[in-house]
């Protein structure tokens, strides 16, 4: 089967195509100094090789060369690579996501006995872990776990407006003190506590 003749000239097209392929965007993007620092090393191992062979060094001095530089290879990867990239779990930072494995009736009593030893920041996160647990007994928020505080915002401004501005009020109250390093006492604990009922009575039916 015959194809078409070309309606366009070949040479505008290629002059096209060069054009558009000049662009920025379509640059390569520059090798990191891990990438370089591992070809410029294998280059030279390559030579350090090559001499060796040429030159009957040995086999056993070959061999250890080769066992150095996997070594230093996989250093560097581990160092300067992904592997040294990954991000890493901030264990002082804990969500505050949906925990079903305690009523709030039990993160109240739990934030009760914290109060009483002094921890008044510890006892703030579970009283707001509390107001999280009986929303998501009302279906206010969703039972998901892995939601941040801000999602919790998103979902109580949606499925109840009227209680998404005493939550919001909850929510900055607890990041500041729990992520923030605010000063935390018994007046955060009164405050977080009546914000918790307004939550609760405003909009919200049991």
């Amino acid at each position: 089967m015959d194809l078409p003749p070309p309606t366009h000239d070949p040479g505008s097209v290629r002059d096209l195509a060069d054009k558009i392929l000049a662009e920025p965007r379509y640059d390569r993007p520059p090798k990191s100094i891990p990438d370089r620092i591992l070809e410029w090393f294998g280059e030279q191992i390559g030579k350090v090789l090559g001499s060796l062979v040429g030159s009957g060094a040995g086999t056993v001095v070959a061999w250890i060369v080769v066992l150095a530089a996997i070594g230093v290879v996989v250093y560097l990867i581990v160092r300067f690579g992904r592997v040294g990239n990954l991000p890493r779990h901030d264990a002082s930072r804990p969500g505050v996501m949906v925990e079903l494995s305690r009523t709030p009736a039990e993160w109240r009593r739990e934030a009760e006995a914290l109060e009483q030893a002094g921890r008044w920041r510890e006892a703030l996160r579970c009283r707001y872990r509390a107001l999280v647990g009986e929303l998501v007994r009302r279906d206010v928020i969703p039972e998901q776990a892995g939601r941040t505080a801000g999602e919790y915002v998103v979902d109580v401004g949606r499925t109840r407006p009227d209680a998404a501005k005493p939550f919001a009020a909850a929510t900055a109250l607890f990041e500041a003190a729990w992520y923030g390093g605010a000063a935390t006492g018994p007046a955060e604990s009164a405050r977080l506590q009546a914000l918790e009922a307004d939550v609760l009575s405003v909009g919200v039916e049991a």
